[in-house]
């Protein structure tokens, strides 16, 4: 069995393997690593990469989601109504449920990404200001991205970032994930140390580390671009 991998090198002691859920991988390791070791890490852990790489249940194919008036929207863990109204606003609109014009039905995806990334800046920041001062670290900046395998992510130079889908998880799983992020500034892999510092912030996480797994794929669905009608 060979594995593609790339490399991220960083400020650690030890070395990481990373699954993304496009099944490519990412081998964390020590900044002076060499590459006669790094190959032979992943071939000591080619085994539990074949059967990460085989888990039906995390690599599914995400589906899209017909385009209608009356469509349910996941926000903040809750389900909205979708309404297409003939009135010529423009973006989306929120006032309990979802409001889109007529005239814009064709960018819905465009839009609601827009709209999900401007309420994901506004909820999230604050958030990690306020966890990061509970666990007493530090960090660079915060940003919203648009990864498409992946929740959060710490780099090496202290930056955070997250996913914008996440705005449509329910708040426990948007705090977990920020915790579990900060976590990384204090403990870089997941030793049982980690898993303690975030029970210790978040003592339910469990619940919410669940809700990802079991629900992470709902968060990911779009609308048919090619099939859009009213």
């Amino acid at each position: 069995m060979n594995f593609d991998y790339s490399v991220q090198f960083g400020n650690r002691k030890t070395f990481g393997i990373v699954i993304e859920r496009d099944k490519s991988i990412l081998v964390k390791v020590p900044k002076n690593a060499k590459n006669e070791k790094i190959d032979e890490f992943v071939n000591k852990n080619k085994y539990w990469i074949y059967k990460k790489l085989n888990n039906k249940q995390k690599y599914k194919d995400i589906p899209e989601k017909e385009f209608v008036s009356g469509s349910s929207i996941l926000y903040l863990g809750r389900n909205y109504n979708l309404d297409i109204d003939s009135y010529n606003h423009e973006g989306i609109k929120f006032n309990g449920k979802f409001l889109l014009s007529k005239k814009e039905r064709e960018n819905v995806n465009k839009l609601f990404k827009k709209w999900f990334m401007q309420k994901s800046e506004e909820k999230i920041y604050p958030l990690v200001k306020v966890h990061a001062k509970n666990l007493g670290v530090e960090f660079n900046k915060v940003g919203i991205k648009d990864f498409k395998y992946r929740w959060g992510s710490c780099t090496p130079n202290n930056n955070l970032y997250f996913n914008w889908r996440l705005i449509k998880a329910p708040l426990s799983v948007i705090n977990y994930v920020i915790i579990h992020e900060l976590t990384h500034l204090l403990e870089t892999n997941h030793t049982k140390r980690f898993w303690n510092i975030i029970k210790s912030q978040m003592p339910k996480y469990e619940e919410a580390r669940n809700w990802l797994k079991d629900n992470g794929q709902v968060l990911e669905i779009e609308f048919e671009s090619n099939q859009t009608r009213i």
